[in-house]
């Protein structure tokens, strides 16, 4: 039982059980069974001491760097070995146009309340032309943590409430893996409040006629750290094309919030190797806000 909520969160994340103990031969030593090469240290790492209630450990740490200001999306160091030539994000040339002035004007004065309600009305763009609701988020609206997301999908529209699917479920036991749950001092938003047609891949006008919500959103929630989960949510929070594979492990800024990127959940549901990644994304991002906490 020492581990059994461990291994049940990890398991979700495709992460768990990897590492396993059993006796071995005659002299009673144990060996290791059922290793993922892309998790095994990660694995290894889990089991080994610590107190029942603790948290997975975390990969081999890194200094968490101080993060200097910057008006778009600027990383202050690179905390991951890539090879070479790996591509690197650059400043957006020019800031994001948020479309009309005034509606943009009109959105930043809003309180929650009325924020919602226009999300819930909004014909903006052509999203909200197939839509069944707008999802305009949900969680703490004092929360530390805030996670973006790219979109509703199918099930989201459906309920009105962002990530209730698969990838919704996955997302849910990636907080539980960092000790956050959903709605306690988390806040979860998506970059644009309306589904894509077919579930794909908003289009950066879109994400811009929306931007205006979210940057209310984060203006309300005002969180110590921001997650970008995938390359739209990215666009959105830092105006710029990045990579994710080449972003993972930066810190970026978002005025005075820090930003990290990882991947989105539905994308780890069809990229099973990359759920490790993802693993030490998160622990980063972990890292990053203690040490936000001690220098508060």
């Amino acid at each position: 039982m020492r581990y059994a909520r461990r291994d049940a969160v990890l398991r979700e994340m495709g992460l768990a059980p990897v590492w396993r103990l059993r006796a071995g031969g005659e002299d009673g030593v144990a060996e290791a069974i059922d290793v993922l090469p892309e998790s095994a240290p990660v694995a290894a790492e889990l089991d080994r001491g610590g107190a029942a209630s603790s948290l997975p450990a975390e990969p081999v740490p890194v200094p968490v760097p101080e993060v200097r200001s910057a008006r778009a999306a600027i990383p202050v160091r690179d905390l991951i070995p890539r090879p070479a030539g790996a591509a690197v994000p650059v400043e957006a040339s020019a800031r994001r146009d948020d479309g009309d002035p005034a509606r943009a004007g009109r959105i930043a004065g809003m309180d929650w309340d009325e924020l919602e309600t226009d999300i819930r009305a909004c014909g903006a763009c052509r999203l909200c032309e197939k839509r069944r609701q707008a999802v305009p988020g949900v969680g703490d609206r004092r929360a530390e943590w805030m996670f973006v997301g790219e979109g509703p999908g199918s099930e989201e529209d459906q309920r009105g409430e962002p990530f209730v699917g698969a990838a919704g479920k996955l997302l849910d036991a990636m907080l539980a893996a960092i000790g956050l749950k959903r709605g306690e001092n988390v806040y979860i938003a998506n970059a644009v409040k309306c589904r894509p047609p077919h579930n794909r891949t908003p289009q950066a006008d879109e994400i811009a006629t929306c931007h205006p919500y979210l940057a209310r959103q984060i203006e309300l929630v005002r969180p110590r750290v921001l997650v970008a989960l995938g390359r739209p949510a990215a666009l959105a929070l830092l105006d710029a094309e990045i990579s994710i594979g080449a972003s993972r492990g930066r810190v970026f800024r978002r005025g005075d919030t820090p930003v990290v990127v990882t991947y989105h959940p539905a994308y780890l549901l069809r990229n099973q190797a990359d759920k490790a990644k993802a693993w030490e994304d998160l622990c980063f991002a972990r890292r990053l806000m203690r040490e936000l906490a001690e220098k508060a």
